[in-house]
């Protein structure tokens, strides 16, 4: 459905201050989504010290790229969403730079750009420090970040956006990681990578848990509207038991070390999650579980590389222990 131009201008103000206008783009930039760029980062780092290799400066151009396509993503989404009509003043869930500040879209559409463009130009850097067969990955995970809300027929209008956010932001991330402090792409880099990319995953099924009715009205057919809302709710809760059961699953068979469990420490944030959408239905009642759902990922994804981390350390100080006199 088309809403005209007429019924959409964006919410005009009056000369804000220089610390208004920062904290509109700060907002723009949706800060506490983008710890679901560093985690993979921080994982497939982590899963890669085993080899006894690891570059800072690759950490950090890694983490600055991944970063900036999280960001452009979220900045194309609040342009193209606004041209589709789908955000108002009131909209839960965006920076509202341009429906409730008035920051023409154009300038939008813009930043969004550079920004993309910023990502590849770091990329370029992580091909020549490792391989160039990372090019056609990291341009495919570019062309998503627009594709995901822009182009003809948005990815996230569709039923595979949970898929592709989790496959792109998770497995792929994780992968590259690590390889660029490896060189190679081993079973534990995959396997590995699986639970992260799954509650990737279900951040955006939570998303379109809450944005259902609204969603369904402009003919979108996301995941969470053609299971309806029940199976959709059982179908996020399913997403956060096969999380933790998968990291147990790679503990028993020593792909990860025991270690790996500290990621439970999430567990009470994905049952908080999972009560609020269980019981409730209007998009402002299920704001806070979106948030639980995001804030599952990021305390899973620490907690995982604290154990990680803490694995390294025991191994290091026993192989010490050992070559000691």
């Amino acid at each position: 459905m088309h809403i005209p131009q007429q019924t959409r201008q964006p919410m005009q103000t009056i000369s804000p201050s220089i610390g208004h206008k920062w904290s509109i783009w700060w907002k723009l930039l949706r800060p506490h989504t983008l710890t679901a760029s560093f985690v993979p980062v921080a994982i497939g780092t982590v899963l890669a010290l085993p080899s006894q290799q690891f570059r800072l400066d690759l950490f950090i151009i890694m983490l600055l790229s991944s970063t900036f396509i999280q960001i452009a993503t979220n900045i194309f989404n609040e342009y193209y969403d606004y041209k589709r009509g789908l955000d108002h003043e009131h909209s839960l869930g965006i920076g509202g730079a341009i429906v409730r500040y008035g920051v023409d879209p154009q300038t939008i559409l813009v930043v969004a750009q550079l920004i993309t463009a910023a990502a590849i130009l770091l990329g370029l850097y992580l091909c020549h420090e490792s391989s160039w067969w990372l090019l056609p990955i990291g341009l495919c995970c570019a062309s998503v970040g627009y594709l995901y809300s822009g182009g003809p027929f948005p990815i996230s209008a569709t039923p595979f956006g949970e898929l592709v956010s989790g496959i792109c932001m998770g497995l792929v991330i994780i992968v590259i990681a690590f390889f660029i402090q490896t060189g190679i792409v081993t079973t534990i880099a995959i396997m590995g990578s699986i639970s992260t990319s799954v509650l990737i995953g279900a951040i955006l099924m939570s998303n379109n848990l809450r944005d259902l009715e609204d969603d369904q009205k402009h003919g979108r057919k996301t995941l969470a509207i053609l299971l309806k809302r029940t199976k959709a709710t059982y179908c996020l809760i399913g997403m956060f038991i096969f999380s933790y059961i998968w990291i147990i699953f790679l503990v028993t068979i020593d792909i990860l070390p025991l270690w790996s469990l500290l990621s439970f420490i999430s567990i009470p944030r994905a049952i908080q999650a999972s009560r609020w959408f269980l019981k409730n239905t209007t998009p402002e009642s299920l704001a806070p579980a979106m948030v639980a759902t995001a804030q599952t990922n990021t305390l899973f994804g620490f907690a995982l590389v604290l154990g990680l981390l803490l694995q390294y350390c025991f191994s290091q100080y026993n192989l010490l222990l050992y070559l000691l006199p």
